[in-house]
């Protein structure tokens, strides 16, 4: 299993596929309705909702040799029935550790060939350029186009960037980027033709398992003024799903649903109205988090517990061959111990001593508790009246064994030291020192 997964690793860094999937769908029949017009068709009583455009992007990478390899990739677009595609392969090579240069190739069946050229280089530590030049067959003649973009650290987490775009699209960019482990802060401004605006957005990292992140931007400029809210969880190993919903004028209100799948990406945009209604904000907010909440409660939880268990019994019957062994060499390992051991009343003295799962009041009621006596085998690693233990696992300890494979265990100790009742749990993976003050039981009067 491992050689298979390290071989799919492999051929997943070697080819490096990445794909985009977006699908947009017109709902703005569920706000604006003309019921006068709608009362005399028939079927009228029910919303229409439609697919009005599709996108679809996939890429491959070939290592040819050490410092060149070949970028394959692809798309299709639709939009109200039509539409287009192209077909792009780019050539980059590794010239140095300060930088790279590609050559890229395309057509289409809607614009004609295309033919670019794109340079990284490092200036100094803590500064690169990018520069890039194209030259676009189009039935209306030559479309040539170019871009430089700089950007340089401020500090450790700070970069600023400087753009300049010449073609069909000119314009003058700015942006400063802050990016630490709790928060990522934007704020760009763009000069050019046809659209300048000013963008400024922040997002919140919560330092849990599930990856939390919770967003907010604004964006204003000549086509009017936009302001978008979402989140963003993780929902299994490699999947992430995000939500967000923009409000602006002229735009309306739109929800955008995404979901990324290890490196591909599903984006499903649904425009609910073009006016600012805010019934149209309520419902786009509250109902995927109601959505999501009834889906995660009774669909990926139970799911999860489900895939877990089944995980932990097969890697328990795969093991327990093994497990046999480990406890039959423990059993040898406690007796011979047991003839070798030399408790002293003055010293360090091991009372009890379980190793395993244990079962708390809060824990569910088909849980059994699964530990193991490992007194004698701690007295043992008793020297001069001191217990070290690293943070290993303990299963590795002479005289011990895993009673649980594939989940949590801990340390129970009773112990006495100069005729005072000490006690303390630890986890698997926890160093442990004794004896200890804090581990003291104060006795009762």
């Amino acid at each position: 299993r491992l050689q298979r997964e390290r071989e799919e690793r492999r051929l997943q860094q070697r080819t490096n596929p990445k794909g985009t999937i977006s699908v947009g769908v017109d709902a703005t029949d569920l706000f604006d309705r003309y019921d006068e017009d709608f009362e005399e068709m028939p079927g009228g009583g029910f919303p229409h909702i439609e697919i009005n455009k599709m996108h679809i992007s996939q890429s491959i990478e070939a290592p040819l040799t050490n410092t060149d390899t070949a970028v394959l990739s692809g798309s299709l677009s639709t939009h109200n029935g039509t539409g287009g595609g192209n077909i792009n392969m780019t050539i980059r090579r590794v010239m140095s550790a300060k930088g790279w240069g590609e050559m890229e190739f395309g057509a289409g069946d809607i614009l004609g060939p295309l033919i670019g050229f794109k340079v990284f280089r490092n200036l100094t530590p803590r500064c690169f350029l990018t520069a890039q030049t194209g030259l676009q067959f189009s039935p209306r003649g030559l479309r040539p186009s170019c871009s430089l973009m700089t950007a340089r650290h401020l500090d450790q987490n700070t970069m600023g960037y400087l753009q300049w775009r010449w073609g069909p699209n000119s314009a003058m960019t700015t942006s400063l980027v802050r990016d630490t482990k709790s928060s990522h802060f934007t704020l760009a401004l763009q000069l050019g033709v046809p659209h300048s605006y000013l963008m400024m957005s922040y997002q919140y990292k919560f330092q849990d398992e599930d990856q939390t992140k919770v967003k907010g931007s604004v964006k204003t400029g000549w086509f009017g003024t936009v302001v978008e809210y979402g989140a963003e969880r993780k929902i299994s190993r490699h999947s992430v799903l995000s939500a967000s919903v923009s409000v602006g004028v002229p735009q309306g209100v739109t929800l955008k649903i995404k979901l990324a799948r290890a490196s591909q990406t599903y984006l499903f945009p649904v425009h609910l109205t073009d006016q600012l209604l805010p019934s149209a904000a309520f419902y786009a907010t509250v109902g995927p988090l109601l959505v999501y909440m009834v889906i995660h409660r009774l669909i990926i939880v139970p799911y999860t517990v489900a895939q877990k268990e089944q995980e932990l019994e097969l890697q328990r019957k795969s093991s327990a061959t093994d497990i046999a062994k480990k406890k039959q060499e423990a059993e040898s390992a406690v007796k011979s111990s047991t003839q070798s051991a030399v408790f002293h009343n003055l010293g360090l003295i091991i009372l009890n001593a379980w190793y395993g799962k244990f079962v708390s009041d809060t824990s569910q009621k088909q849980e059994k508790a699964k530990v193991i006596d490992v007194t004698v085998p701690l007295q043992c690693l008793v020297k001069d009246s001191k217990l070290i233990l690293t943070e290993a696992s303990k299963a590795g300890l002479p005289g011990f064994y895993d009673p649980c494979v594939g989940e949590e265990k801990s340390l129970k100790l009773l112990y006495q030291f100069r005729g005072v009742m000490h006690q303390v749990i630890s986890a698997d993976t926890e160093s442990l020192r004794i004896p200890k003050q804090s581990h003291r039981i104060e006795s009762e009067s």
